[in-house]
């Protein structure tokens, strides 16, 4: 199965694109599910009236047929709800020891970001569904994706700190803090919670990392895009998500004789050269504009028909090598893909055996390679696209060689 994550900067046109994407691999014959958690459903003005009852794509996701596909709409504060209420059943011991009151189902509103763990969970169930080709997924706009697709990686990392694995000491701990709080402290039940939400991030991780999966990001040519493009396209790069392809959306035609048409046309030209002169080895998908707003199945079968639009092959991913330079430099170099970056916006700070990556506003912590703990970082460069972090070995740590 292959899955398809479609985003862009806010009112560049993502979800129609996802949906005519979607429909264009059901007109190649594709099993398509197309997954979408945008409030207002806006899908529904362009696939149509569902053709059928609601039935069960995967466990735990509802879906309606609809022009050819499964289309599941994602409710996040229904997801919320369901979530936090089984948290309280779960803890329920724990409540009734402080004398805290459940809240009630019909009482709780969802809280700011629920949004994005719910279209998670749903992304890891849309994986799972069987007899499916491609799954299509109407993402959030560029800058809250590149977040909420680190979001796995990062709490669990948090989890595997704050909560490690090891309980002895917990349990050396527990009488004491028991003594201070005044109530049996539930050392157990909180890492039975954490062992919950590690494999349910982990199984989210593995979808969002797996080689099946892709990003393909949806832009109208313009100053207005650019920025938000190559921050956006450098926070998928800081963490390893691949992007198949740049739909250039909304072109209009050359040779008007209209000048303010012409103008428009050259400036969405000279923005198009620029993407495609920044990821020389990314497809730019040119999708025309229809004149008006995309309206209903007759348009997304016009939009579906563009070359290109159909997905091929997901994107392979760009590994961080590590080059070996001892014999001729002495030194170890990390390289690190960052296409668009600039040297001003980047920092890396080694904190024991992890490096903090930053470029611009997108953060990542990593793990060095085994090779690379027994190093210092030495120095960092950056050129073509490729930040190149060399490491010395530390004599007290390095192999001697004979």
């Amino acid at each position: 199965m292959h899955t398809l994550l479609i985003t862009g900067p806010g009112g560049a046109g993502r979800t129609t694109v996802a949906a005519a994407t979607a429909v264009a691999a059901v007109r190649a014959g594709q099993r398509v599910l197309l997954l979408s958690g945008d409030p207002g459903d806006p899908l529904a003005a362009l696939v149509g009236e569902p053709a059928g009852e609601p039935v069960e794509a995967a466990p735990g996701l509802r879906a309606q047929p609809a022009g050819g596909m499964l289309v599941a709409r994602i409710d996040s504060g229904e997801e919320f709800r369901s979530e936090l209420v089984a948290l309280q059943d779960r803890g329920s011991a724990l409540l009734g020891l402080v004398g805290a009151r459940p809240l009630g189902a019909e009482e709780l509103t969802e809280l700011p970001g629920a949004e994005q763990f719910a279209l998670l969970r749903a992304l890891r169930r849309a994986a799972a569904a069987p007899g499916i080709d491609l799954v299509v997924v109407d993402m959030p706009p560029l800058h809250q994706s590149a977040a909420a697709l680190a979001l796995p990686a990062q709490l669990r990392r948090y989890l595997a700190r704050l909560l490690p694995a090891e309980r002895q000491a917990a349990r050396a701990l527990r009488p004491v803090l028991a003594q201070l709080a005044g109530v049996p402290m539930p050392a157990q039940w909180l890492y039975e919670a954490a062992a919950r939400w590690d494999e349910e991030l982990a199984a989210v991780q593995a979808v969002i990392e797996a080689d099946t999966t892709s990003v393909r990001l949806v832009a109208e040519p313009g100053p207005g895009s650019a920025a938000a493009l190559r921050t956006g396209t450098l926070g998928l790069a800081l963490h390893a998500l691949p992007v198949s392809a740049v739909v250039v959306n909304r072109m209009v035609p050359q040779g008007s004789p209209d000048p303010w048409l012409a103008g428009l046309a050259a400036q969405q030209e000279k923005y198009a050269a620029q993407w495609a002169a920044q990821a020389p080895g990314t497809p730019l998908v040119p999708v025309a504009h229809l004149g008006r707003d995309p309206r209903g199945p007759e348009d997304l079968e016009r939009l579906a028909a563009t070359a290109g639009l159909l997905p091929d092959a997901p994107a392979p991913r760009t590994a961080w090598v590590v080059e070996d330079r001892i014999a001729d430099d002495g030194v170890l170099v990390w390289v690190v893909p960052l296409p668009g970056a600039d040297k001003g916006e980047l920092d890396l700070v080694r904190r024991g055996d992890e490096l903090l990556l930053a470029a611009g506003p997108h953060r990542r912590i990593v793990s060095l390679p085994s090779a690379l703990r027994r190093c210092t970082v030495s120095g960092a460069a950056l050129a073509d696209g490729e930040l190149r972090i060399r490491f010395t070995p530390d004599p007290g740590l390095w192999p001697r060689r004979p």
